[in-house]
């Protein structure tokens, strides 16, 4: 055995017990929040937003960039180191080795600095938001509760001549403000050391449907700045609650939600109340088609017609996302569009019921 093969394979050996260690971590919810989410989280994110806050533009997009140059630049040398092989020099397990050391260190790196998060207790639990199921009569309960809260922010917003649209900075600044004023209350909410980017290709961004993403090699915040100017708040509230760790894109959509429609900024709130507002919809349209049909007609002209400048601006970028947004103006769970089916519920629309139940009348079931 040549002494590079072996050296590749001491540390393959090295690699997959750091890599065991961190999977037995993440096996742990209580274990993982108080040793990683709540220890070496939250100082590695910190200093990751700290470093790229410098530059302004989205370095996150600069490392994937770069790791794919890497990637091709590896795999030519490996083709050409085979093709260049002196005669009787085994190579047959060189790029094998070479190719599963690198991706364990991918997955160890990922898993450092913001995997582990996907471990950590659910943020409905942090909250102590209820888990009871809602009815179909819940559900035209939550609905109208939301259509009121748009049709009053909208009209509040058209009567102090309130609307505007946000720069990145403006964006970032409005969302944390928004973190501060519920991090009184919670630290859970916290925000040090803001990052928030515009996406570098937002018309390659756009034809794939992304709105927004986080860029765990950069602890940055990126938004789809090309998206409708009112969905922009909720959508930079949503990936900053990436930052502080929130990974699944439902919790996501909660704190964004929470955030957002807790801000001091009408434009914020409209924004948080008119997302939610559609998942709720397209809920009730699955479960009482007729009860849609009633409560559709109670929103305002002026979100109606903000409804259908969103699903134009899809219908000519991406047709698949204008197609949700066709059948009720739904983005469903942002990025991953997946449907649970009719019989089952989505968590935002479930845990919002419980946040807001109180507020629903008397008339909700046991």
């Amino acid at each position: 055995m040549s002494p590079g093969i072996k050296s590749k394979i001491n540390r393959l050996i090295i690699l997959s017990c750091i890599a065991l260690l961190i999977f037995l971590l993440g096996l742990s919810s209580k274990l993982t929040a108080s040793v990683y989410s709540g220890g070496i989280y939250q100082l590695t994110s910190v200093l990751q937003r700290l470093v790229s806050s410098i530059f302004p533009f989205a370095a996150g997009d600069l490392l994937y960039l770069l790791l794919i140059i890497y990637c091709l630049w590896s795999v030519f040398k490996a083709i050409r180191k085979i093709k260049n092989r002196k005669p009787g020099e085994q190579l047959q397990f060189f790029f094998p080795l070479q190719l599963v050391n690198f991706t364990l260190i991918l997955y160890i790196i990922f898993k450092l600095l913001w995997g582990l998060n996907y471990s950590r207790p659910s943020v409905s639990s942090q909250l102590g938001l209820g888990n009871q199921k809602y009815t179909a009569k819940d559900l035209v309960l939550l609905s109208d509760f939301l259509i009121n809260r748009v049709n009053t922010t909208k009209q509040k917003i058209k009567q102090t001549g309130a609307q505007k649209e946000f720069n990145i900075k403006e964006l970032e600044s409005g969302s944390k403000t928004a973190y501060d004023k519920l991090a009184q209350t919670n630290s859970l909410f916290t925000y040090r050391i803001p990052a928030v980017k515009p996406v570098i290709l937002e018309q390659l961004i756009t034809k794939m449907g992304i709105e927004g993403y986080y860029a765990p090699p950069s602890g940055e915040a990126n938004v789809n700045m090309l998206i409708p100017a009112i969905d922009l708040p909720f959508i930079t509230c949503h990936e900053i609650s990436h930052q502080l760790g929130v990974a699944r894109e439902d919790e996501a959509n909660l704190v964004g939600y929470l955030v957002s429609t807790g801000s001091s900024d009408l434009n914020f709130q409209y924004s948080g109340y008119y997302n939610i507002l559609r998942n709720v919809l397209f809920e009730l349209r699955m479960k009482s088609p007729e009860d849609y049909a009633i409560l559709f007609k109670k929103i305002n002209k002026a979100t109606l017609a903000d409804f259908a400048h969103e699903q134009e601006f899809w219908r000519k970028y991406n047709s698949e996302m204008s197609g949700y947004f066709g059948v009720a103006f739904d983005k469903f769970l942002k990025i991953n569009n997946q449907s649970k089916g009719t019989d089952s519920y989505q968590d935002i629309v479930l845990w919002v019921f419980n946040l807001h139940k109180k507020d629903l009348g008397k008339t909700l079931q046991p």
